[in-house]
């Protein structure tokens, strides 16, 4: 079981609560949530692959995004979030790892991006366009793989959040994403880069009782807008009231290192006995291993292994963690046990 306890506004040293996922849920209000908050995560993923200001900012939000919704896997296995679009970022890949790990990367149209850019039309969802957003829960090679997709049709990615809770689930919920670069100047006079990226996510659940976060997420039960009994349209009323506090969440309480997920569910939460349980640490670490890079090349045909050969090699670069791995012809026929080069 998770201890829980009281929030409080509390005295914060700056960066050290973040990388976590904090779990919570506001009795009087019969909602539950997480709240993410990320610094070295996504600046280590974004540092690697060297995108534009833009890009970036939409993949932090990204990754902000399957955190909260990876985090609330309760077994050995994956969420996945892709995005497959025909706006200027037209692919979108972000994997969580149960229980910690996220990896991300982005393919997008050089020229297409540029004129964005140029037209300063560079919010998330006017990068991604039409398209879909997929997302996956996968439970491992044994087990049935469970799948969303919501259509992009200028959705940002906390509208397209919604219609998939609404679509699979029937809860009502609420999301909220906010990413921002933070550049400090150094004792030598140069400038260092971080990003930081917070979320929040409430979904109401009538009736809840105090094992609710270590539940699955389930269907629940719908409140009924038509129904004449006076409890559940006080039940409706609630959740308009967490909507409305939540709707007064700026995007610098989301990524203000200053302000840690406590303190702004007690600003949210506090005439409604808010109660946090055990935080949940987040990190940068991609899957890929040489062993498993060596048998996915083992699975081609020796006439198609001859064409990915330059200079006596096979070279295969992860495109989530930039790592790249060279094969010769005789380490993909036996066992894979050559050098890996970074």
């Amino acid at each position: 079981m998770s201890k829980q306890s009281d929030t409080t506004a509390a005295t914060i040293t700056p960066i050290s609560h973040m990388d976590r996922v904090l779990p919570f849920q506001v009795d009087g209000l019969d909602v539950r949530g997480r709240m993410v908050h990320l610094n070295n995560t996504v600046t280590g993923i974004i540092q690697r692959h060297d995108y534009p200001d833009a890009v970036n900012r939409l993949l932090a939000e990204a990754i902000a995004l399957t955190s909260l919704l990876g985090s609330s896997l309760k077994f050995e296995g994956k969420f996945i979030l892709q995005v497959q679009s025909k706006g200027a970022v037209n692919m979108l890949a972000v994997d969580f790892t149960a229980p910690d790990a996220v990896r991300a990367y982005v393919r997008f149209d050089d020229e297409a991006l540029a004129a964005l850019i140029e037209k300063g039309e560079t919010l998330p969802e006017q990068l991604l366009g039409e398209g879909t957003l997929i997302m996956t829960i996968d439970q491992g090679q044994y087990m049935n793989r469970y799948q969303g997709i919501v259509i992009l049709d200028g959705k940002s990615l906390e509208e397209a959040a919604h219609s998939y809770f609404m679509q699979s689930e029937q809860l009502p919920t609420r999301v909220r994403l906010a990413a921002t670069e933070m550049v400090t100047k150094q004792k030598d006079g140069s400038f260092k880069s971080e990003w930081l990226a917070g979320g929040l996510l409430v979904q109401y659940l009538p009736h809840s009782s105090t094992d609710i976060p270590h539940r699955d997420l389930h269907p629940g039960d719908h409140p009924d807008l038509d129904s004449e009994t006076g409890g559940e349209v006080d039940e409706v009323d609630v959740w308009r009231e967490c909507e409305a506090l939540i709707n007064t969440v700026n995007d610098h309480e989301l990524t203000d290192p200053a302000v840690t997920a406590e303190t702004l569910l007690y600003r949210l939460f506090h005439e409604n006995n808010p109660r946090v349980f055990d935080e949940m640490p987040i990190e940068d670490r991609c899957t890929c291993s040489r062993e498993k890079i060596g048998e996915v090349l083992n699975n081609f045909k020796p006439e198609d292994r001859d064409d990915m050969m330059v200079d006596g090699k096979i070279e295969v670069t992860c495109e989530f963690c930039s790592t790249s791995y060279n094969f010769v012809p005789e380490e993909i026929e036996g066992e894979i046990q050559g050098r890996d080069q970074d």
